[in-house]
């Protein structure tokens, strides 16, 4: 019988950026025992996708060359391994698959049932890819961290999140508003009022003085901040969180985790915090009923057919997307 084959983009080194990737035709892979295939209806890029391609998790990621990139994907179940007990064929779904693992930038993918949920017809393949791991970015610092609570119960809470037109600050400032916070926000100019639609109370633009300075308008010291952004130090956060204020960095560096280790050392009441997300299937789920609900929406920037991954690739290292770039086989 002969070997069914797909199409998928990969890379066989690090560096090279759009021009890295290649467009290749491989056997599609086999779901093992507690795994779903889908044939994939939409992947959405993270820079965290470019990033592993320039090196920053080297040599942990990729395990192997060559590689294909993608985790956050949403299609329909083909196949199911034999252990599966929640899918069967033709069921819709989004997933995450691990970076470790990659594939989603590829015609077919394997998916663990356990990082799998069932995706409602009132949320598309595009809305669904666009919703994973940023969802689970935006999610997690503000309810584990923050300790905002989405019902609406609780103490209100100031929250600063910056870089908030982007894909994942763009899904912080709905999440953070289901809560009972008062959000400020930064972004460029020319998103400010897209900023303001998502429900931030106050916008800043980040390049005049006092968005650059993140001083809320009203005068707020920040509780938390969900911190999208790079290049800003610890100095200029400092001086506008309230007492026990809390800088959740989700893109850290050395410098973060130097700082990290410093405020615990000095018992400081301020604190940064660098953060990664951890793919949980209840949290996933929980996001995309809320997307089907009409209580958050993906933005989606741009849409890519995989026979020009290159240029999504390309947008995404430029960082001026408006939500999330998708990919679509």
């Amino acid at each position: 019988m002969a070997t069914e084959l797909m199409q998928a983009i990969q890379y066989d080194s690090y560096g090279g950026g759009p021009a890295g990737l290649k467009h290749v035709e491989i056997p599609v892979p086999t779901a093992n025992k507690n795994e779903v295939l889908l044939k994939v209806e939409a992947a959405s890029l993270n820079p965290f996708d470019w990033k592993i391609q320039e090196g920053v998790a080297r040599p942990l990621l990729p395990r192997k060359f060559p590689y294909i990139p993608g985790t956050d994907i949403a299609g329909e179940i083909v196949k199911v391994g034999p252990q599966v007990k929640d899918f069967k064929v033709g069921d819709k779904v989004v997933a995450f698959h691990p970076h470790d693992r990659g594939g989603g930038l590829a015609e077919f993918a394997v998916a663990s049932e356990d990082l799998t949920v069932s995706r409602p017809p009132e949320v598309s393949a595009a809305e669904a890819a666009a919703l994973t791991l940023a969802g689970l970015t935006a999610h997690q610092p503000l309810t584990e961290i923050a300790g905002v609570k989405l019902d609406g119960t609780g103490e209100q809470k100031n929250i600063l999140v910056t870089a908030a037109s982007g894909g994942v600050g763009h899904l912080a400032v709905q999440l953070a508003k289901l809560g009972n916070t008062f959000v400020t926000a930064t972004c460029g100019a020319r998103n400010i009022d897209f900023v303001s639609s998502l429900g931030a109370d106050e916008v800043l633009d980040y390049k005049t003085p006092e968005g650059a300075a993140l001083k809320s308008p009203s005068g707020r010291k920040y509780d938390a901040v969900i911190h999208c952004a790079t290049g800003i130090p610890w100095s200029t956060f400092e001086p506008q969180l309230s007492d026990h204020g809390k800088v959740i960095d989700l893109t850290p560096g050395l410098s973060s985790f130097a700082t990290f280790a410093l405020k615990k050392l000095t018992f400081s009441k301020k604190q940064l915090v660098p953060f990664f997300a951890t793919p949980k299937k209840e949290n996933l789920s929980y996001l995309v009923q809320l997307v089907k609900d009409g209580r958050l929406k993906t933005v989606i920037d741009s849409r890519f057919p995989l026979s020009q991954a290159e240029d999504a690739w390309a947008k995404s290292i430029d960082g001026h997307a408006t939500g999330k770039i998708i990919v679509e086989p």
